[in-house]
């Protein structure tokens, strides 16, 4: 292994060093607590060491934010495969959204701090666009099997979406009902809207 070689593969463990110790903060003492001096405490290294890799902690949010997309893209990409029909698949893909949330809360908060994607996040961060390429390319594919093939597609995927992160954000900071009321009020919401978008 030559020298530059060596330089990068000890960048990228310093790297996943920081972004594993951070991880560890966050889970036990919230995002708010977490800054670049505890973090090169904890790891034991310099705070300029750290901010060579995360000039600060929007970088390390960034860094969370992705890490969350790529992974909810995979769960989405294979709860579309195990179904055949577009309406299923938006089905899967709606229940494999809310399972994300649930067993990822701190993940989920971060990646939507700021709230839905907007449209130049989506073409600027490859893991939010998966995601979001996922959920319009399902609902054209419904559109095209439904009765009414002039629907706009684009504004489908946004209220799919939108649908999807309320009913999750709802449960994230409120106790009112519980969990499986929000999830019965989900699966509700979505099946009015397929059957919206069908017929």
């Amino acid at each position: 292994m030559g020298i530059s070689e060596r330089k990068q593969r000890q960048h990228e463990e310093v790297r996943t060093t920081i972004l594993q110790q951070s991880w560890q903060i966050v889970e036990e003492e919230g995002w708010e607590a977490l800054s670049i001096r505890k973090i090169a405490d904890a790891i034991e290294y310099s705070t300029p060491m750290v901010y060579k890799h995360f000039e600060n902690k929007d970088a390390l949010l960034e860094a969370f934010s992705r890490e969350g997309y790529a992974r909810l893209a995979d769960i989405l990409v294979t709860a579309k495969a195990s179904r055949t029909l577009p309406a299923e698949q938006l089905e899967a893909i709606s229940e494999a959204y809310w399972q994300f949330a649930q067993e990822h809360p701190k993940h989920y908060q971060i990646m939507y701090g700021l709230g839905i994607p907007t449209c130049q996040m989506v073409r600027d961060i490859p893991e939010i666009r998966q995601v979001s390429d996922l959920l319009h390319a399902t609902i054209d594919e419904a559109i095209a099997s439904g009765k009414n093939p002039d629907i706009d597609g684009h504004l489908k995927a946004t209220t799919f979406w939108s649908i999807l992160h309320g009913l999750v954000a709802m449960t994230i900071i409120s106790a009112h009902g519980g969990p499986e009321m929000a999830r019965r009020t989900l699966n509700d919401a979505v099946q009015g809207f397929i059957k919206a978008l069908l017929n």
